[in-house]
């Protein structure tokens, strides 16, 4: 297998290597932010990505989200030291293969690699964990659309209004009004509340 590497944590991109490279999977590249890597993997055309979750520029759940739109059909597990329901959930929504939590070992990517090649998702997390019993914070995150996580993101990690709408081409009008929704149901009165909330729920 050959793969691409995503991830912006220098530790981790090398714990990853040794583990692909042990397992005699060939790297392609490794970047370490997403907004280079559609055009990697439609050049490069590797079977395996490999994608943390929190890289700049554009996250590892746009860039699948991205890739899958445009047919890319390769393996595609997806990493994070974030909320492990949350962004599990939110990339089997969008087509990956598999989702591996760092909290949890990344030994983890070898299964959901050999869960991928066998025609199987990797998405360790109970079928309660994912649709049953949720905390009341968690049932708020749930109701979020793709593009008001996306707004989400962008607004936690202090990108202005106008940078917003420029990455999603969109208006500053319609920002605001994502951010309104967004205060509405995740039940937050000011910008500082929704940063609390992010902290609590590991979103950042």
């Amino acid at each position: 297998m050959k793969a691409i590497i995503v991830d912006d944590h220098p530790i981790a991109l090398i714990a990853i290597r040794n583990l692909l490279n042990a397992n005699g999977i060939d790297i392609l590249a490794e970047l370490d932010e997403g907004g280079n890597v559609v055009n990697k993997v439609e050049t490069l055309k590797p079977d395996l990505l490999i994608i943390d979750v929190d890289i700049p520029v554009l996250s590892g759940i746009e860039v699948l989200e991205q890739l899958r739109k445009r047919r890319y059909s390769g393996a595609i597990i997806v990493i994070s030291a974030k909320n492990e329901v949350f962004y599990g959930q939110r990339s089997a929504e969008l087509g990956a293969n598999g989702f591996v939590s760092k909290k949890e070992g990344l030994n983890n990517i070898m299964s959901a690699i050999e869960a991928a090649n066998n025609g199987y998702s990797y998405f360790p997390f109970t079928l309660s964990r994912f649709y049953g019993e949720t905390t009341s914070e968690q049932g708020k995150l749930d109701s979020l659309s793709m593009q008001e996580v996306k707004v989400f993101r962008y607004m936690i990690n202090g990108t202005d209004y106008t940078s917003i709408a420029s990455k999603m081409n969109i208006s500053n009008k319609t920002v605001c009004t994502y951010k309104r929704r967004l205060l509405e149901k995740l039940n937050c009165n000011s910008l500082m509340d929704l940063f609390s909330f992010a902290q609590r729920n590991k979103l950042g």
